[in-house]
């Protein structure tokens, strides 16, 4: 369920409507009603504000205004693990610098690369702008003309990285968080916070919730945490968990060398 409500052993969850309830086994059940009250004999509940009579089998208020029968608990059910958000990023040809989903890497100079912000962009030969799919960059004018008109050009910003330290740094937009190895991660949020077990990481307001295996804001709001990538060396220096293309180009670790139409190396990510 996507709004369930979790139970104290951190394990058993109950609709959304219900209410947690230990049974005879000590196991968790779930009482089909918010805010029950949970019988003595853990096996029946009842309404909130009202108190089981077990010998009548009846719910009563002490007002003495609600008079039914009582409810049974049916079983809780595991709690899901909360599935990692997903990476989905452009890694550019240089095999360091990330783009955002649905945007084009364009090559700035010989050793930078910026971020077009339209997917299969056309990147305009004055390395500063850019144009929709199908069209083509008239610099003189400074539009994007198609068969059908023209557009003014789109201006570049750069992909920038994240420096963790002088060796090490990260894609734009990223955190910088130690690994349980001690080497640098990075974690795919701005300005995050890093989680005590060395492998996950919350949006910025939140705590991380290693129970619940989630992100945990103040006011009780849950999100599933983050798993961070192993960082890349500054300047492209060739480590251990970087995948060889040839001699001199390498991709990042969990990437594909594919050749681009130049016949130079890309990484698919």
């Amino acid at each position: 369920a996507p709004r369930a409500v979790p139970c104290p052993d951190g394990q058993s969850e109950c609709p959304d409507d219900a209410t947690c309830c230990v049974t005879g086994s000590g196991t968790w059940g779930c009482c089909p009603m918010p805010q029950a009250s949970c019988c003595a004999d853990k096996v029946h509940c009842c309404p909130h504000a009202t108190v089981c009579d077990l010998t009548r089998g009846r719910c009563v208020s002490p007002t003495g205004d609600t008079d039914v029968p009582l409810s049974t608990a049916f079983p809780a059910w595991k709690r899901q693990p909360p599935a990692p958000v997903a990476l989905h990023q452009v890694l550019c040809p240089d095999g360091r610098s990330v783009c955002p989903d649905g945007a084009t890497c364009c090559q700035l100079s010989p050793t930078h690369y910026g971020c077009c912000p339209l997917q299969n962009a056309v990147c305009c030969s004055d390395g500063q702008h850019c144009c929709p799919q199908g069209t083509t960059c008239d610099l003189i004018h400074s539009t994007c003309t198609s068969l059908g008109g023209s557009a003014p050009l789109a201006a570049l910003p750069t992909a920038r990285d994240v420096k963790c330290d002088e060796e090490t740094s990260c894609p734009n937009g990223n955190t910088c968080c130690r690994l349980s190895s001690g080497a640098w991660g990075c974690c795919p949020l701005e300005q995050a916070v890093c989680c005590p077990d060395h492998v996950h990481c919350c949006p910025q307001g939140y705590t991380c919730d290693p129970e619940g295996g989630s992100c945990l804001q103040e006011g009780g709001t849950r999100r599933p945490w983050v798993r961070k990538t192993p960082a890349l060396p500054r300047g492209g220096q060739v480590i251990s968990g970087v995948v060889q293309c040839d001699e001199e180009t390498s991709c990042p670790d969990g990437s594909t060398c594919c050749r681009l139409s130049l016949g130079t190396w890309g990484c698919c990510p």
